[in-house]
């Protein structure tokens, strides 16, 4: 259902008594809590960028005063960058059961949770869909792929969630195991947080008859969901999703702006809250308006296997590296899995093996990402990200 002008004004009434953060922004931009009456109120505040938070954060630890003086978070998060997320109360907090149902999951579903428990929020966040639908989880994680794939069988597994190049791993290594192909039972699966190309869609559907993609962030949850393969991603309810001009941050109905959201939960009311994807809107066979999915990014992140990856978190993790004088990390794309390269321009008295384990421990500590090591004799250019992927035929990534 769309989102109404009385539920925007009743979340901001109730935020700006609660939410000391929120209040600030209001007056900052000449507002009174009464002036929001409804959705189209909310464009005289600025959007609330990642490094907002970031900054917010840092000044007023740990969630920067946007969260409610009396919010009871059950789980506490830590996202790259790092922001820090509240898992607020509730069975569903993050909306994401609406994409699952999507897939055709119900209570009868055993579902394999390929999602990271470490740190981030995005294996509480499904774990907490599938269970308020009533289906067994295993919390797989990610790694472990011979263990799960022998679980599969084992345990009857008929569900998946997680990154669609590690169902294909996963696919792969289940046969390449020699595991019974009579007890592979999984036939639905809900991939997010990459692409989805149209040709790994096919290749999957040989083996899992429903592919879904679905699309969210850590800050906020579920905001599209596939509920035809390719159609579009249906917005949820209980969250407003508006794609907003790059330089007005107004809302846009044509061509391509910034994914901008506002929750409707005062307890941890982010209003106006730039994600820093690209999308743009599309209509759906049914004719209602859905995302067409991301397009890219507005700054100078870059997502690798699901994760956000900022040239200032490089920079921060890299720093003061003994035996390295230059360095870049090279993202490319091989067999529809993220390949994350770290070239290093290394001191001529240093060993390249002493260097290499250096370099692959600082960046498993830093950014909790592994990359293979090349030691090279210079590095061009001064970007120290470099994003080689080219997307064709994504469908809804």
């Amino acid at each position: 259902m769309p989102v109404t002008d009385e539920q925007v004004a009743a979340v901001v009434r109730d935020a700006a008594e609660r939410v000391p953060a929120f209040a600030g922004r209001l007056r900052a931009a000449g507002l009174a809590a009464a002036d929001v009456r409804g959705v189209d109120d909310l464009t005289a505040l600025p959007v609330l960028t990642k490094d907002d938070v970031l900054e917010l954060q840092r000044q007023d630890p740990p969630f920067g005063g946007l969260l409610a003086t009396d919010a009871a978070p059950v789980r506490l998060f830590q996202s790259p960058g790092p922001i820090y997320e509240p898992q607020l109360p509730g069975p569903d907090p993050w909306r994401w059961r609406d994409a699952l149902t999507a897939c055709g999951m119900d209570s009868s579903d055993v579902l394999l949770n390929c999602f990271s428990y470490h740190l981030s929020p995005a294996g509480a966040m499904f774990e907490s869909a599938a269970r308020s639908l009533g289906c067994a989880v295993v919390p797989g994680g990610v790694g472990n792929l011979d263990l799960q794939a022998q679980a599969i069988g084992d345990l009857g597994i008929t569900a998946f969630t997680g990154l669609p190049s590690y169902l294909n791993s996963l696919i792969d290594r289940y046969h390449a195991a020699g595991l019974d192909p009579a007890r592979w039972r999984l036939t639905k699966a809900l991939t997010t947080a990459e692409p989805l190309p149209d040709d790994l869609r096919a290749q999957l559907e040989r083996q899992v008859p429903v592919v879904r993609m679905a699309y969210g962030t850590a800050e906020t949850g579920l905001l599209g969901y596939e509920v035809e393969a390719g159609a579009g991603l249906m917005v949820p309810s209980g969250v407003l999703v508006q794609v907003c001009d790059l330089d007005t941050g107004e809302p846009i109905e044509r061509g391509e702006g910034q994914v901008v959201v506002t929750l409707l939960r005062a307890d941890y009311p982010l209003v106006r809250f730039g994600t820093g994807d690209l999308s743009a809107w599309t209509t759906g066979p049914d004719g209602q308006r859905r995302l067409v999915g991301v397009l890219g990014r507005v700054g100078a992140a870059v997502k690798v296997r699901g994760m956000f990856l900022h040239p200032r978190q490089v920079t921060a993790a890299m720093r003061d590296l003994p035996g390295v004088s230059r360095y870049r990390f090279v993202i490319d794309r091989i067999d529809h899995r993220d390949e994350l390269r770290c070239e290093v321009v290394a001191h001529a008295e240093t060993a390249v093996e002493q260097v290499s384990a250096a370099v692959r421990d600082r960046v498993k500590a830093g950014l909790r990402l592994t990359a293979e090591v090349d030691v090279v004799g210079h590095i061009d250019g001064d970007d120290v990200l470099v994003d080689r992927r080219q997307w064709h035929g994504t469908g809804s990534g």
